[in-house]
């Protein structure tokens, strides 16, 4: 590591949270970071459009929504779907 990149953790361990969340957040908005993984925290939450809304009614009204089956009878209804 760099004295450079020593000097300031060494700054953010020093800080109060608050402040520290702040200078994150200008990190993470001003630089680009290489090979960064994108997980939960990266998906940005939408409000749902009717569409969603018309499905999520559906699933809880419609019982068909609320079927599962096992994998071997999932495999054997698209080989027999592919047979028609």
């Amino acid at each position: 590591m760099s004295i450079t990149k020593a000097k300031i953790l060494r700054t953010i361990e020093s800080m109060e949270d608050d402040d520290a969340i702040l200078v994150l957040d200008w990190l993470n908005n001003n630089f680009v970071i290489k090979n960064k993984k994108i997980g939960w925290d990266d998906i940005e939450e939408i409000e749902p459009d009717k569409f969603d809304l018309e499905m999520m009614v559906d699933i809880k009204i419609n019982l068909d929504c609320k079927e599962f089956i096992s994998e071997e009878e999932l495999l054997a209804r698209r080989i027999a779907k592919n047979k028609i």
